[in-house]
């Protein structure tokens, strides 16, 4: 008997040896009787059970050996989690789940069901609700439901465990295809298109998740948040104004999920350290104690390490009963019957309850972390061996012999014959074809269909104006913002928020101190009153859980607009954006979608209140997130129609919004000197919309003077700054044209390079710094364009903002753009 099993051929043959020597019963059970006498499982579902689990385990067999010609390019696989399978059989189909790496025999299952094969699912809760206490049941399991209603009513003679073998995988084909396409790159694969190997499918509500660790976990909080809220809403509360689904995508095949759905989401053990994944669990506990309802059951799927890294004996049950607010299961994934029957208990408790709670999944992990991982350089063969002795596919082999359901030989039949039809469509994906261009690439990434976004905003403000004008009246007390006089920046943004809740049904704003308080700037100011506490409402102190709940909100079908308080908290919250948001359509190919428009207080300039963390001036991160977009509007006359364009972008094509506002500019009300009051702007009526509407990737342009020149490329503060600078260089005789960018991602090239053409002299004023910042997208443009003309950049040090006068030394100032024009003119 091997003991030190490194290899797949090592697994497969220590799997043959181990059925090999079970011991047939003497007495055969019927398969539509329980597997054992008080199993809430009948033998015929187990051994569906045990199809998914060797479906899974063939697949990573699969994986390995196309790597070995290098045909495959992705090996982590899910042996040894195989009995996340029972988790899968005690859901419905239609709880959608975000699924860990490890998942694979959950994903074989879910495809079964999802096609209506006899596969168990609970249905009913426990009769007791006081049966468990932190998971550990005080009774015997007792079926959730009549586990035999599921069964189809059978035909002629009962099949053996052999004779319904080639059946039996025709029920796993398509999601071992789906797998098997991931592994090879194949762009024929149903979810990412060949760009990742994900588990995700729309139509088995499977949301696809990447290998960031915990990432994912953040987001099923917002999801759970979103299903319950959503639950109270009226069904056109899922949409726009004009009708168009927010949360799936243009012909996306995934339908609304059922009002009493639960969320699942999987990950592994070592995940539980990771700050997202505390996020998470923090939000959901706050949350509970604060008496929301969360339906979110997470499953930890622990096999004690997290590559070489052993979780410390008893960490990881310690760190999960500790969770205040989400109720502790437990179960051992090596027992088919005990985790369906626990998992059973725990999905019925979260959907009755509309809690969170988390399932403890013990497992053992085979064949390494990956394909090129050798434990043997790290474990023992004692360790590897205890773990072979709990391989979850062999203790369901075990059960079904045991109780006289199959004979070992039977059952190797089904392994052997899952085998050849695994390595059969392994051999016809190869010939697949893969992405073969760039252009196929990001194809799925961020579309951009300008003409329906306009078309949004002409339907919003003939609704504004038309059938919503008395609700809009109304909302504004009387007194529409076009009636208001010239507004401030904050103001113009205040406004466009109220028209775009009246606009959106499904919108929520949400973040830190928008509600009671209204923001710390005043930008969400009154606007809990007119809409309410569930459409407009504070979160907990956590950026990354802000986002999270984003994500989960605009994926289940809401238009979120999350509130970031200060640019420089970002940056504890980035891959939020970055490895969640940005990837959803990328990863899915517009299957599923995370629209959201992201409102950001930031940049620097604030006068008597600094430090870097209210003033902070570094957007690289933002700009290097590909498909998302940044908007940064100066001026209240830009500030509404391009929360409009965002708003619309995200309803229309999904699209992930940044929204940065400078703080600085909020307030501010002149522009060339005191009392002048040209830095405000008057709020356009709806008739007005679309005439002022603003797409993305589109400049402002100012003139001043002949503006023959000398061009100034800026943004934000920096259009103020500028705009008086060239008001200096009019009294020398200089004729400028400044240039807003008012999008940083993606830059409005084609102006970038108009503009700078037409004076051959172009002036870079960049308040980010100078490595890393705007001010080298810029400059790169004109150079890939192959403009021959003069240029130079004025930006900020590359340092942090201090606090007081010392700000001014590093960042840029009207005098200084001044000084840099008359260089630049001199040359």
């Amino acid at each position: 008997m091997l003991s030190d099993v490194t290899t797949p051929q090592d697994l497969d043959d220590r799997f043959r040896e181990t059925l090999a020597a079970l011991p047939a019963t003497e007495r055969r059970r019927d398969p539509a009787d329980p597997v054992t006498d008080d199993a809430p499982l009948t033998g015929a579902q187990v051994l569906n059970l045990f199809d998914a689990q060797v479906t899974s385990r063939q697949l990573d067999l699969a994986g390995r050996w196309l790597r070995s010609f290098g045909e495959g390019f992705y090996t982590i696989g899910s042996a040894g989690h195989e009995g996340n399978a029972a988790v899968a059989a005690a859901l419905r189909p239609t709880d959608p789940a975000l699924l860990h790496y490890r998942s694979g025999a959950f994903y074989c299952l879910r495809a079964t069901q999802a096609a209506g094969d006899p596969t168990p699912t609970a249905r009913t809760e426990p009769s007791d609700p006081e049966s468990t206490v932190d998971g550990e049941s005080t009774r015997d399991p007792e079926p959730t439901a009549d586990p035999r209603l599921s069964e189809s009513e059978p035909s002629g003679p009962e099949p053996t465990a052999a004779t319904v073998a080639v059946d039996g995988f025709a029920a796993y084909a398509d999601a071992a295809r789906d797998v098997l396409r991931g592994m090879v790159a194949s762009s024929l694969e149903p979810i990412a298109g060949g760009r990742h190997k994900v588990f995700g499918r729309a139509d088995l509500a499977i949301v696809p998740t990447t290998s960031t660790i915990a990432s994912h976990l953040p987001r099923a909080v917002g999801m759970g948040l979103a299903v319950e809220r959503l639950r109270r809403l009226d069904s056109a509360g899922r949409r726009t104004g004009a009708g168009v689904r927010v949360g799936s995508g243009a012909g996306a095949a995934h339908s609304p999920w059922p009002p009493d759905a639960i969320v699942v989401c999987s990950f592994g053990d070592a995940s539980v350290n990771h700050a997202s994944a505390t996020a998470a669990f923090n939000t959901a506990g706050w949350y509970d104690h604060a008496g929301l309802r969360i339906p979110v059951l997470f499953v930890c799927e622990d096999n004690g390490l997290g590559i070489s890294v052993r979780s410390p004996e008893g960490w990881v049950e310690a760190t999960l009963r500790a969770k205040p607010g989400i109720r502790y299961f437990s179960a051992d994934g090596a027992d088919p019957v005990q985790t369906y029957a626990v998992a059973a208990e725990a999905a019925a408790w979260v959907r009755r309850n509309r809690r969170p709670a988390v399932l403890h999944l013990r497992t053992v992990r085979l064949m390494g972390h990956a394909g090129a991982d050798a434990e043997s350089a790290y474990r023992s063969p004692a360790e590897l061996a205890a773990d072979l002795d709990r391989d979850p596919v062999a203790a369901t082999a075990r059960l079904l012999v045991d109780a006289g359901v199959a004979t070992g030989e039977e059952l190797l039949a089904r392994y052997d014959e899952t085998g050849w039809q695994v390595r059969r469509l392994a051999e016809e994906v190869l010939g697949e074809p893969k992405l073969a261009a760039a252009a196929d690439v990001v194809s799925a990434l961020a579309p951009r269909r300008p003409v329906r976004v306009a078309r949004a905003v002409a339907d919003a403000a003939a609704r504004a104006s038309g059938p919503g004008a008395g609700a809009r009246a109304e909302a504004f007390g009387g007194k529409p913002p076009e009636l208001a006089g010239p507004m401030t920046l904050a103001q113009s943004i205040n406004a466009a928020l109220a028209d775009g809740m009246l606009d959106h049904p499904q919108m929520a704003i949400f973040g830190e101190d928008v509600a009671a308080k209204g923001g710390v700037y005043g930008v969400t100011k009154g606007l809990r009153d007119r809409f309410g506490a569930a459409r407009v409402f504070d979160t907990l102190l956590d950026e990354t859980s802000v986002l999270g709940l984003g994500l989960g909100a605009g994926l289940a079908g809401m238009l979120p607009v999350p509130e970031i308080q200060y640019l420089a908290y970002l940056h504890n919250a980035e891959d939020q954006l970055r490895g969640e948001a940005a990837t959803m359509r990328f990863f899915s190919q517009g299957a599923f979608r995370n629209p959201m428009v992201v409102r950001v207080a930031g940049l620097a300039y604030q006068e008597g209140f600094g430090g870097h963390f209210h003033n902070d001036n570094s957007v690289a991160v933002l700009r290097d997130v590909p498909g998302l977009v940044v908007a940064v509007p100066a001026r209240p006359d830009d500030a509404a129609p391009m929360l409009r364009t965002c708003l619309a972008n995200a309803a229309v094509d999904g699209s992930v919004c940044v929204f940065l506002e400078p703080i600085a500019l909020y307030h501010t009300r002149d522009l060339y000197a005191e009392g002048d009051g040209e830095w405000l702007a008057g709020y356009p009526e709806p008739g007005g919309w679309v005439a002022g509407h603003v797409p993305i990737g589109r400049a402002r342009v100012y003139r001043v003077g002949s503006a023959d020149d000398l061009t100034i490329i800026t943004f934000g503060n920096g259009v103020r700054m500028s705009l008086r600078a060239a008001a200096v260089l009019a009294e020398e005789g200089v004729g400028t044209r400044v240039v807003d960018l008012r999008w940083l991602a993606p830059l409005p090239v084609a102006d970038i390079i108009r503009e700078s053409a037409a004076t051959g002299r172009v002036l870079v004023v960049d308040e980010t710094r100078r490595s890393g910042g705007v001010g080298e997208g810029v400059i790169a443009a004109l150079v890939d364009a192959g403009y021959v003309g003069a240029a130079r950049r004025v930006a900020g040090v590359d340092s942090f903002v201090p606090l007081g006068p010392a700000a001014r030394h590093v960042l840029v100032s009207a005098d200084a753009i001044t000084d840099g024009a008359r260089t630049l003119l001199a040359r």
